[in-house]
């Protein structure tokens, strides 16, 4: 007897199949290759193209900016008018200033309550310790808006309006993610090195100072940068506590007005607001990567 061969030049059927088959999937992965880089390029249109028409609109003066149409290019890419009228008229070397203030000491107060809340809820046993968990995860999912009547009432009663007091306890009092953040980083250092610290004769102070602290470099790097531009890009807050002086987010409102807002300078001032956004977060994206997905999987 004969034996059956499976050689596909023998079999045209199955060599069709095979054919057919790889077909498909030759198919189905460049369909899919496709549909990745048109999503990423449709991404990048909706991202970038406000951001073309800011600077191209920065760059118009005001007749030429009524008179063209959003995307139409200027006529000078050398007109700097704009950005000078909006640093100088708008006072942005101030907010700048505050805008610094405000920010180093709310993210060294978000850092040193975080991280020893964050010690005292991983190391200590007491009654009430998931409770407080639990109350931590429910104000996460309560609109902040819904709070505003009565967090005025308290800061006016504290007589911290119109102070940048109010701001700075504000910005440090409201982060319960960093919090969040600090417990899952807590959570992979090892017990053994408190009590090693501890036979040694260190107290709970020289604990968290000593060792805590500094093994929390990476979660305090990415609060920092996730916080410090929260904080930079911040409007609501500054327009309504501290209306009497300007931050960076504030001082653009000066050229809004109820007859008409002056779009080109406005978007100048945008783009000297962004600058420093932009020039941190290229600088230190890698800890924002690692610390996120560090966190995550801790």
């Amino acid at each position: 007897m004969t034996a059956t061969t499976t050689n596909p030049a023998v079999n045209p059927r199955r060599g069709e199949r095979r054919s057919a088959g790889m077909l498909a999937i030759r198919t189905r992965t460049v369909s899919a290759k496709t549909g990745k880089y048109l999503s990423l390029v449709i991404a990048a249109v909706c991202t970038l193209l406000p951001l073309v028409t800011v600077v191209f609109a920065s760059l118009k003066s005001k007749q030429e900016y009524g008179a063209t149409g959003p995307l139409a290019p200027p006529s000078n890419w050398f007109n700097f008018e704009n950005f000078i009228t909006a640093f100088n008229s708008g006072q942005m070397l101030q907010g700048f200033i505050n805008t610094m203030i405000v920010l180093v000491v709310s993210l060294a107060g978000t850092i040193l309550i975080g991280t020893m809340a964050a010690y005292a809820l991983d190391r200590f046993e007491f009654r009430g310790r998931k409770l407080v968990m639990g109350l931590f995860l429910v104000a996460t999912l309560i609109p902040s808006v819904t709070s505003q009547v009565a967090t005025f009432q308290v800061v006016n009663g504290l007589g911290l309006y119109d102070t940048k007091a109010a701001l700075i306890l504000l910005f440090m009092g409201t982060d319960i993610i960093a919090i969040y953040l600090f417990i899952q980083f807590m959570a992979s250092i090892p017990v053994s090195l408190d009590e090693a610290a501890m036979i040694d004769g260190a107290n709970r102070w020289t604990i968290y100072w000593r060792i805590i602290l500094p093994l929390l470099r990476p979660a305090i790097a990415t609060v920092v940068i996730i916080k410090g531009i929260a904080i930079y890009n911040e409007f609501y807050s500054p327009f309504l506590y501290l209306p009497s002086e300007d931050l960076i987010s504030t001082s653009l409102f000066r050229f809004k007005g109820p007859f008409g807002s002056q779009w080109e300078i406005i978007s100048a001032g945008t783009l000297i607001v962004i600058i420093p956004t932009l020039i941190a977060f290229l600088l230190l994206q890698r800890w924002i990567y690692k610390g996120l997905t560090s966190g995550a999987v801790k």
